[in-house]
């Protein structure tokens, strides 16, 4: 069978899943009658939620005689090195840009893995039909990331095509405003080379990516590279080293091959035997790790291997200690948040865990802020309870000293708010390297190189300063020179000094002079955090306080009091808002944030120990 291998990559929110979905429909995958929801491919709940892909997703179609495997990866620059391994799977690339967007940061990002492994691009430029659409500017721009990328002369010809995945039509013509998507599939198998193996040769694959089943434990899924393989094989598993053949026979770990699958549609399909070109998963393997060789055992020789990125950024998860612990999740012990922990690390190997010197508290880093939330917010759901500190950057030594990540943030505002978003840029240590008019539009686009922890808490202030018109993206750029101290939250907070339930008099009365994040009716504790004051200063308060019964009546006394809403708390909110001496807790009925220190006399001396002055 002729096959072709590619992958489909995009900055975030381009559009990836949705053409997806289209293929399937037009290559045949669904039933006519079948009832199909939106955006399969995103099969997590909180991919549908979020609308963003979080794990790449290997599919199938058929094209005539021409079998097409499909990686659809994730856009957001957290899951980037999802996006890096697939691509040694693959002969092409497929790359999605936005009409009106252009390249964005990701895209740039995936791009250059792509084009320095030699693989051939096919640019889709999508959504066509927007109203703000820059076709002709997008096109240009692509070939000037083309250029700035050192793309071949190969490369550089890369076929363009214009289509609407939601609508289901590409075309080769920049007016191609209906259709459908014969003209992408025609140009995948015509432009694309089959894949370059050797299918005669003993049995040799690359571990890409991981599955993990509870029935079978670890998947392993890459493209067979020579020969071919049956179940039932004996195979050898050869540790991450030097390309070619081991002779150390200490460092071989021999298996057999349990079960076998294909892709075909959203299916994993059992096969007997598969060969060389195709993308394969293996069950039934111990020891199955990103980057390893599986081969024939009479010839044990090694593929070069595939370096898994290292995290950016850590916090710690500890036991929930709170007043409330316990009361909503069913998993709540040092060792049930242990044992959930590393067992995430199966197959999500861009994560990192470690024990600590407390044994109730573990240190978890990962790629950014979303990849640390999404395993919070999964752990919530599932009856989890724990607590989770301020964010830390992950530091190293360079030849010039100490080194931190730096971002690249691009931004996309309103001409009228680019100096206050410069303004607020410059104490985070950011400097601009690009600022330039978006077309007729009345936006600016400003690109950033900032330190990563220069970025924490920056996203809902953004927002405010641009009233919620603002784009803000960022990825990891590189590694750079530790920027010194920057400026941390600038307001204080408002801590409950008792427990009990708030009442709207007490949060009337205390509205006037902070954000609040309860409402009448939550139950508070002692050390936990009801609002953000308008002041530098943190101040204990009782917001369970009532109004006082008295035989004095007057109009205004009994009028009705108005309340603002509560600013609702989310985990990557959280994350950006808290400071060291604070914490969040997060559990199955909702997210708080709270004091280290429950109790405001111990805190207090606990802040003048660090020279910190404290006002109540």
């Amino acid at each position: 069978m002729k096959i072709r291998n590619i992958a489909i990559i995009a900055h975030v929110d381009h559009g990836k899943t949705t053409l997806v979905d289209q293929m399937f429909r037009q290559a045949g995958v669904f039933r006519d009658n079948q009832n199909v929801e939106e955006r399969v491919m995103d099969s997590n709940p909180l991919e549908k939620e979020r609308g963003i892909t979080i794990l790449a997703k290997n599919t199938a179609v058929h094209w005539n005689d021409v079998k097409i495997n499909i990686v659809d990866t994730p856009g957001h620059a957290d899951f980037g090195g999802e996006v890096e391994r697939i691509l040694r799977m693959v002969e092409g690339v497929v790359l999605l840009v936005d009409a009106a967007e252009g390249p964005m940061p990701q895209t740039r990002f995936v791009t250059r893995k792509a084009l320095e492994l030699g693989l051939l691009p096919m640019v889709v430029v999508n959504k066509v039909d927007r109203p703000d659409a820059r076709i002709h500017e997008v096109h240009d721009e692509v070939l000037e990331l083309f250029m700035d990328l050192e793309a071949t002369d190969a490369q550089l010809d890369a076929p363009f095509l214009y289509a609407s995945g939601r609508d289901g039509y590409a075309g080769r013509d920049p007016d191609t405003r209906s259709g459908d998507l014969t003209a992408l599939f025609d140009t995948i198998v015509s432009y694309f080379p089959a894949p370059d193996v050797d299918v005669d040769g003993l049995f040799q694959m690359l571990i890409s990516t991981l599955d993990y089943s509870s029935y079978v434990g670890r998947i392993a899924i890459g493209r067979i590279e020579r020969g071919r393989v049956t179940v039932g094989d004996r195979v050898s598993m050869l540790p991450l080293g030097a390309v070619g053949m081991v002779e150390d026979a200490a460092e071989i770990e021999d298996s057999r091959v349990n079960k076998l699958y294909t892709f075909k549609g959203l299916d994993r399909i059992d096969v007997e035997s598969a060969h060389a070109g195709d993308i394969v998963a293996i069950a039934g393997l111990d020891g199955v790790e990103i980057g390893k060789t599986i081969t024939d055992p009479d010839h044990p020789e090694r593929l070069r291997g595939i370096a898994v990125e290292e995290p950016t950024l850590s916090v710690d998860f500890n036991v929930n200690n709170s007043p409330f612990a316990g009361q909503s999740g069913k998993f709540v012990t040092t060792r049930q948040v242990r044992e959930r922990l590393y067992r995430e690390l199966e197959r999500n190997v861009a994560l990192r865990v470690e024990d600590t010197d407390q044994p109730d508290t573990f240190t978890v880093s990962g790629r950014g802020e979303l990849h640390l939330t999404i395993l919070m917010e999964t752990m919530r759901r599932e009856g989890f309870e724990f607590q989770v500190s301020r964010p830390r950057v992950i530091t190293r030594k360079g030849p010039d000293g100490l080194e931190e990540p730096y971002e690249e943030a691009v931004v996309e505002v309103p001409t009228a708010f680019v100096g206050t978003v410069i303004e607020k840029m410059g104490p985070r240590k950011a400097e601009m390297t690009e600022m330039k008019p978006m077309g007729d539009s009345g936006t600016t686009r400003l690109r950033f190189r900032v330190p990563a922890r220069g970025l924490f808490g920056y996203r809902s202030e953004f927002l405010t300063d641009t009233r919620g018109e603002g784009i803000l993206h960022h990825t990891f750029s590189s590694w750079g020179p530790w920027a010194g101290t920057l400026k941390g939250r600038s307001r204080g907070v408002l801590v409950a000094d008792r427990q009990g339930d708030a009442v709207g008099f007490a949060i009337f009365n205390l509205q006037e002079r902070a954000t609040m994040f309860v409402k009448p009716g939550d139950s508070v504790y002692g050390g936990m955090i009801v609002g953000e004051n308008v002041r530098t200063d943190d101040m204990d308060v009782n917001v369970c306080k009532e109004k006082k019964l008295t035989n004095m009546r007057t109009t205004s006394s009994d009028e009705n009091i108005k309340l603002e809403p509560p600013r609702a708390i989310t985990l990557e909110l959280a994350l950006e808002f808290i400071q060291d001496d604070e914490l969040i807790e997060v559990t199955p009925d909702g997210i708080r944030l709270r004091k280290r220190i429950l109790e405001p006399n111990q805190r207090k001396k606990a802040a003048k120990a660090k020279n910190q002055p404290v006002f109540a």
